[in-house]
């Protein structure tokens, strides 16, 4: 890694600004027999790999993770308890028991708790306990679908559009591969108390017990803790997958398979390439000094400058030696100087990745010098330009 330190010089600009939206970084090129496909580090938000990742698809039981996050915010929130009982309607009923998707067999008019619903939708991937949960929530499914299009919107998810709760597949009820890895993303980090729900192997509800159909969990890949599959004809087989090791989180999502094999084959083939080929970089602490900043017409000559927030890039492995840090600000800070004030920004740039940039913020306060001390600086500047 090179710091190179440009005091005194105008901010570089045209420079992309991404803020914890994470860079796109690439190692080696790799082909999959998805249709759709996107792979993230979880921790930077760096794009590894994508494949059509905007368009819009047939999401099928992946887009159940938004009926999850629409049930893990209300129990976060203290609004509903896992404890909590929904009856299973004759409309909830009727409108899956005959359907050729995916069951958690509930009994018409059951008292059903939270939990076991949620562990229904997540394990056994069932379409009557995401209509239980919609009309416990919503009072309809339709109601509830509006509010989840909503919902995603709030939390980045640009394109997604609901139409139930379960991912049955309707004209208009899309997602984007894209917006899959955000709502995982927002899974793992905004519900670590309810996360490791996804990572239990089966469930049993009325003496029927299913397996979790997630490949990468049976097949014993290391760190694999979720998320979900999908299979529609028309959308083909999905997985949405994440693993952790040491410390790392990646997050795939892949759909437009042709068959389990195919799904399973590449599920653990792409997230065994993402964690082969890239690291995760912490380059600076919040707090931490990236550089000092000359300070005009102040009681010190210079400034810290910090960052608010950790800095980790994700770069190919290959691409580390050749990482550039450099430091620009607009000019000498004029004092006084307010702690905490963006006074430049630090860009990191390396092969195969884009321009990484993150406000600097001054560290400490500085005040102006006095009538006299302003004087002898400028005059010191007049005569040795300095």
């Amino acid at each position: 890694m090179r710091l190179y330190s440009s005091l005194g010089a105008k901010a570089v600009a045209a420079l992309i600004v991404l803020m914890g939206l994470g860079a796109t970084a690439h190692a080696e090129s790799i082909e999959t027999q998805a249709r759709q496909a996107i792979i993230i580090d979880a921790s930077t938000g760096a794009v590894l790999m994508e494949k059509n990742a905007d368009d819009l698809m047939t999401p099928s039981s992946m887009s159940k993770l938004m009926t999850v996050y629409m049930v893990f915010e209300r129990l976060k929130e203290g609004s509903l308890q896992l404890s909590d009982q929904l009856p299973v309607s004759e409309t909830a009923w009727k409108k899956n028991y005959k359907s050729e998707g995916s069951l958690m067999f509930l009994p018409v008019h059951a008292m059903v708790r939270v939990d076991d619903l949620l562990r229904g939708v997540i394990i056994q991937s069932g379409n009557d306990a995401c209509s239980v949960l919609a009309e416990g929530l919503a009072g309809s499914e339709e109601t509830f679908a509006e509010r989840e299009t909503k919902k995603a919107r709030e939390i980045g998810l640009t394109k997604s559009t609901f139409k139930n709760a379960s991912g049955w597949p309707v004209p208009g009820h899309q997602m984007t591969a894209r917006d899959l890895s955000v709502l995982a993303r927002r899974l793992i980090n905004d519900f670590p108390e309810y996360y490791p729900i996804f990572a239990e192997k089966s469930f049993v509800y009325n003496n029927i017990k299913q397996d979790n159909r997630n490949p990468l969990i049976w097949q014993g890949i290391a760190g694999a803790d979720g998320l979900k599959t999908g299979h529609t004809e028309d959308g083909g087989f999905g997985e949405v997958g994440s693993a952790m090791r040491n410390g790392r989180r990646i997050i795939i999502v892949l759909n437009g398979m042709t068959s389990i094999k195919m799904r399973a084959e590449e599920s653990e083939r792409l997230i065994e390439w993402a964690f082969r080929e890239f690291e995760a970089y912490k380059l600076f602490k919040p707090g931490e000094t990236v550089a000092d900043a000359e300070v005009w017409l102040g009681t010190a000559k210079t400034v810290p400058a910090v960052i608010a927030k950790e800095l980790t890039v994700t770069l190919p492995r290959t691409a580390r030696h050749d990482m550039k840090v450099t430091t620009s600000f607009n000019g000498p800070v004029p004092a006084p100087v307010t702690k905490g004030a963006e006074i430049g920004v630090v860009t990191v740039t390396a092969p195969g990745m884009a321009p990484l940039q993150m406000p600097l913020l001054a560290g400490e306060d500085v005040e102006r010098l006095g009538f006299f001390g302003r004087i002898t600086a400028s005059l010191k500047r007049i005569v040795w330009g300095s």
